[in-house]
């Protein structure tokens, strides 16, 4: 009979738990795919098995708020979710608007119950989800979305369904006005779900232009439709239609709303401008969450035979607002926070316990607390000189690195193989 109490220690490593006050060097046991125990000593004859991190970081399970993983049916933009999640280092992640009511049950069968990542979604506002939507942008007006179907697949799916997405942008202004974001509003509100919404141009201009809107009062105009607690994303976008105007100054009404409990997401992806953090983080813009946004168009996905049917080209593939110069991941957007001059104790939280918290999930995941699931993400800590860029092409220097090693999730080990993952570029 085998007495051993834990069936793996994580030994010698910084372990860093915002939730539970923890910074320092500990093990970290596991039992039944639970944590077991957190403490500065455990002997290596209590395992059945002892893993050495030292001079790694060990957290909670990382949890991506900006993820789109609808695979196969979200076009280019639909990633393969361990690819993105366990296989990048990263427990949990969140598909931000694949699914809508009409497709969720889908979503469900093929992506959630079939990956070895903990996958959520925050549900499209939209009848036709994801998509392609750039390419169609008459498929996301007021016609297009249905409230009453949209609230009941949210509530009746709330293990899976933690928000709402939405999207307020001048291409959708031009067209519609702000009607759209009205109703994703009231869904939000009657399925008592925090609104994700998309900062920045999504869709080009229709052909009569602007239309009478002005990409710069779309933050003001948004805002008072939002609760605490909702969620706006894409504060560093070098698009038009975000958090700063065309004088390069933040608007004023952003600092409000989070005091008034409005919630800040990163949303890396193609979006992401050091030259706009650098004008935000000043005036108070710090991000509560960091979703890595990661997707087909931005990220250098190994090459794969199109279904039969794909057209070959689309009229604007070298001009959409999504393309991609510079591979990242949700540990490469925690470097470049940190580059940024956000202290890594303040970057941990964005991953682990704030997202835990904006999932309302808070009792089960983003912390290593006795009982809780095994979900640990163990990063490499790299020192020297590197180069991060941005998709504007800003290049930076960076002192400090972090890369995934491997992640734990329930218990279970995945190495940080995926093929997506930047490599370190020394400086």
């Amino acid at each position: 009979m085998d007495n051993r109490r834990y069936d793996l220690v994580l030994r010698g490593g910084r372990v860093i738990c915002p939730a539970s006050g923890i910074d320092g060097i500990r093990d970290v046991a596991v039992r039944d795919g639970r944590i077991a125990a957190v403490a500065e000593a455990i002997l290596p004859s209590a395992a059945a098995e002892v893993i050495d991190v030292t001079g790694k970081l060990v957290l909670p399970g990382m949890i991506d708020t900006h993820a789109h993983v609808y695979q196969y049916v979200t076009g280019r933009f639909g990633l393969n979710p361990d690819m993105v999640g366990v296989r990048s280092g990263v427990t949990t992640v969140v598909d931000q608007g694949g699914p809508s009511c009409m497709t969720l049950p889908g979503f469900r069968h093929f992506i959630a119950e079939r990956s070895q990542t903990q996958v959520l979604a925050f549900l499209s506002a939209y009848l036709v989800g994801g998509l392609e939507g750039h390419f169609y942008p008459n498929l996301y007006s007021p016609d297009g979305v249905d409230i009453d179907a949209t609230v009941k697949s949210a509530t009746e799916n709330r293990d899976l369904v933690r928000g709402i997405k939405g999207h307020a942008e001048i291409g959708g202004f031009a067209r519609w006005g702000i009607k759209v974001m009205e109703m994703a509003a009231e869904i939000s509100r009657r399925a008592d779900l925090p609104l994700y919404v998309h900062f920045g141009q999504l869709w080009g201009l229709p052909e009569v232009g602007a239309n009478g809107e002005d990409a710069d009062t779309i933050v003001e105009r948004v805002i008072p439709l939002l609760r605490p607690g909702d969620v706006l994303a894409h504060p560093f976008t070098r698009h038009p239609g975000g958090f700063i105007n065309e004088q390069g100054e933040v608007h004023h009404i952003i600092r409000r709303a989070m005091e008034a409990g409005l919630k800040v997401d990163v949303g890396h992806g193609s979006h992401f401008s050091y030259r706009v953090a650098r004008a935000s983080l000043p005036a108070g813009v710090i991000p509560y969450t960091l979703g890595a946004d990661m997707h087909g168009y931005n990220t250098e996905v190994p090459e794969v035979k199109k279904p039969a049917g794909t057209p070959d080209e689309h009229h604007d593939d070298e001009n959409h607002p999504f393309l991609g110069q510079a591979r990242f991941s949700l540990t490469q957007a925690m470097s470049s926070m940190m580059a940024l001059g956000i202290p890594l104790e303040d970057v941990v939280p964005m991953v682990t316990s704030h997202p835990a918290e904006m999932l309302r999930m808070g009792d089960r995941i983003g912390a290593l607390k006795i009982g809780y699931a095994a979900d640990v993400s163990v990063l490499h800590d790299d020192r020297g000189r590197f180069l991060l860029r941005d998709n504007e092409d800003t290049r930076v220097i960076a002192d400090r690195l972090l890369r995934p090693a491997f992640c734990l999730r329930a218990g279970k080990r995945f190495e940080a193989d995926s093929p997506i993952l930047p490599q370190a570029i020394a400086a």
